[in-house]
């Protein structure tokens, strides 16, 4: 079973959705609850890093990641949802984030056009095409963005968008994932990259 985080802001529906079209077993869940069963976490997230934040506070639910994640149980961050695996974001600056990846989000610098609304190409770095979560996916792949805001490059990236000055475009820490882009709305390649991320949960709940 795949938790979507529902905190009540963003892209829930289409991301429960693609992992429902990729036959995964995938339940919103809106209210902290057991985790007995769970074998991964999508935590979705668009808008502002501080009001995102808050919600998912205010709804009780950080609690419940963070007890995900000190279970051992794989998590991945979309968009504002993997922002706030950091440790904050100069959007919002005095609201901390879930500090599970080191580095901050910074505003994006050198753009030709912010908000950055297209689809662009990613690069491997840092091992990135070892990475479980771009099994078969090739390199300079195409996927989709919405953002003004993204992670700086850091060890921990794993992907890197060329936009602007460039940016993180996806992270992997242990079992935490994240891609600034939005895979639910990236067709073949950001399918491929959910079912990439279920396998991936599947065979840890088996091991």
């Amino acid at each position: 079973m795949i938790v979507v985080v529902d905190y009540g802001i963003g892209n829930l529906g289409s991301a429960h959705k693609a992992l429902k079209s990729i036959g995964a077993s995938a339940e919103l869940v809106d209210s902290p609850r057991d985790l007995s069963g769970v074998t991964g976490v999508v935590l979705p997230g668009v808008g502002s890093f501080g009001a995102c934040k808050s919600a998912l506070k205010a709804s009780g639910l950080e609690s419940m990641v963070l007890d995900a994640i000190g279970g051992g149980v794989p998590m991945l961050g979309i968009c504002v949802g993997m922002q706030m695996l950091y440790e904050g974001s100069e959007e919002s600056p005095d609201v901390p984030g879930l500090g599970l990846v080191r580095g901050r989000v910074r505003r994006l610098t050198g753009a030709p056009k912010i908000p950055h609304m297209s689809w662009s190409q990613i690069e491997y770095i840092n091992r990135g095409s070892e990475s479980a979560l771009f099994k078969d996916i090739p390199e300079f792949a195409w996927f989709y963005f919405v953002h003004s805001y993204a992670p700086e490059v850091t060890d921990d990236s794993i992907a890197e968008c060329g936009y602007g000055n460039g940016f993180s475009a996806a992270v992997s820490n242990g079992k935490i994932f994240g891609t600034q882009f939005h895979p639910e709305k990236s067709s073949n390649q950001g399918l491929a990259l959910l079912s990439n991320f279920v396998a991936f949960c599947n065979r840890e709940a088996a091991s």
